[in-house]
């Protein structure tokens, strides 16, 4: 189970190196899987997408487009309180998502230049949506809309077919209220390299977004430069914060959300007072009995999860900012007071009653986050990640001749000749 360690400038550092190890372990057999399913689908497209999607998914799919009344239907016949929660998260998305835009500016000055910058949504992106038992409508959502919102011009989706061949209702429910212009039964690799390449059928798009395992994180990795994609996704993480006032039945709760996701997701309690450390574990064996994905839970605890016990809530935010995880929760008296302090994390919760699944499913922000450190210099997905920025320049003849000794100056000590021509020709 959960292993406690106590913070004295060793224990907790060796503890953090091993996740990193973790991080930045790299398979050159997947790589090498991976880059012949590209190459194999970059020569021969559509053939290539189906021949693989039967290997790896054992099955031909029903369709390999879904048609568009299949994805009505599937919106018309599902459940009408779940339809009914998607479209409340949806409400909650997209007023977060909205205050996002960005807008382009004009800056007119006197002497008759003009400078600016406009601002316009991608033409089209591709989503990738997981399939089978590991299928989440919630990430259609969450990729879907700000793209919307963006302004990008067509979605085209690809989720790996089920067992029988047949697309997930779930999956084909929230790509019809989001929106989605077009659904590819596909999965893995090649669907990835059919969105990065474009095929007969698969239209090549400009970015690739959506969560997936190691061989649709690997091939966006290798096909990054032939299109934008989100991010480099690992294993799912949540550092919990707490003082003695927390309440370890949530802690528990919320650190075994996120150990459900993977045996290499990382469930980390880092808190001031050893009795609640005492008492989440306790909680730990009495609620993980109960739960569908024990064995994965388990696991994952064990070989990547800790309770880490600090002298104070000091080096508990300083070992915070260093793990920089996908999901912080914090769960001490008066949170707001550290969200200055808190410099590298995805996703804050703050207080006992913003649990991690709230940003999963609901409350707006997106859950589309950096992992395995990298919250450091990456954002989460947002509208700004489906936009293109274009500056443009318009100078009068007085205003270049006023520049065009500076110009050619500067020019000139970086021996490129022709540019500092391309302004005294002017003159």
């Amino acid at each position: 189970m959960i292993k406690k360690i106590y913070a004295n400038g060793i224990n907790e550092y060796n503890f953090i190196k091993k996740l990193d190890e973790r991080n930045s372990e790299t398979n050159s057999m997947i790589s090498q899987i991976v880059t012949d399913i590209i190459d194999e689908v970059k020569l021969n497209g559509d053939k290539a997408v189906l021949a693989f999607t039967e290997k790896f998914d054992g099955v031909t799919p029903e369709y390999y487009e879904v048609p568009r009344e299949v994805i009505n239907d599937a919106l018309s016949e599902a459940d009408e309180s779940f339809v009914n929660a998607l479209l409340n998260a949806m409400e909650n998305i997209s007023d977060f998502h909205n205050r996002q835009k960005e807008q382009g500016f004009i800056n007119p000055q006197a002497n008759g230049v003009v400078l600016g910058q406009k601002v316009r949504g991608l033409e089209r992106v591709g989503l990738y949506v997981p399939g089978g038992t590991a299928a989440y409508p919630s990430s259609v959502l969450m990729n879907a809309i700000p793209a919307k919102i963006a302004g990008v011009k067509e979605i085209i989706m690809v989720t790996p077919p089920l067992k029988d061949g047949t697309p997930n209702k779930d999956i084909l429910v929230a790509a019809a209220i989001c929106g989605v212009d077009r659904v590819f039964l596909s999965g893995g690799a090649q669907a990835v390299a059919a969105l990065a390449y474009g095929t007969e059928d698969v239209p090549k798009v400009d970015k690739i977004v959506g969560p997936g395992n190691i061989f649709v994180a690997t091939a966006k990795k290798l096909l990054y430069g032939v299109v934008d994609i989100d991010m480099i996704a690992g294993p799912s993480e949540i550092l919990i914060l707490a003082d003695h006032n927390a309440n370890p039945r949530y802690i528990a709760a919320d650190l075994m959300s996120q150990a459900e996701h993977d045996v290499l997701a990382s469930s980390i309690l880092i808190t001031t007072s050893e009795c609640i450390a005492d008492e989440t574990i306790k909680e730990i064996e009495n609620q993980i009995k109960d739960l569908s994905r024990r064995a994965i839970i388990e696991k994952s605890l064990k070989d990547y999860g800790a309770i880490i016990i600090c002298e104070n809530t000091n080096k508990a935010v300083e070992l915070a900012n260093l793990l920089s995880p996908e999901h912080l929760e914090v769960l001490l008296d008066n949170p707001f007071e550290y969200l200055g302090k808190l410099d590298n994390a995805g996703s804050i919760f703050l207080g006992q009653f913003a649990p991690e699944p709230l940003g999963d499913y609901y409350a707006g922000p997106n859950h589309v986050l950096p992992t395995s450190g990298t919250a450091r210099f990456f954002s989460p997905l947002s509208v700004n990640s489906f936009v293109k920025r274009s500056s443009y320049i318009y100078y009068t003849d007085e205003a270049l001749r006023q520049a065009k000794d500076d110009i050619v100056l500067v020019a000139e000590k970086e021996g490129l000749t022709a540019h500092a021509n391309a302004i005294k020709v002017r003159f």
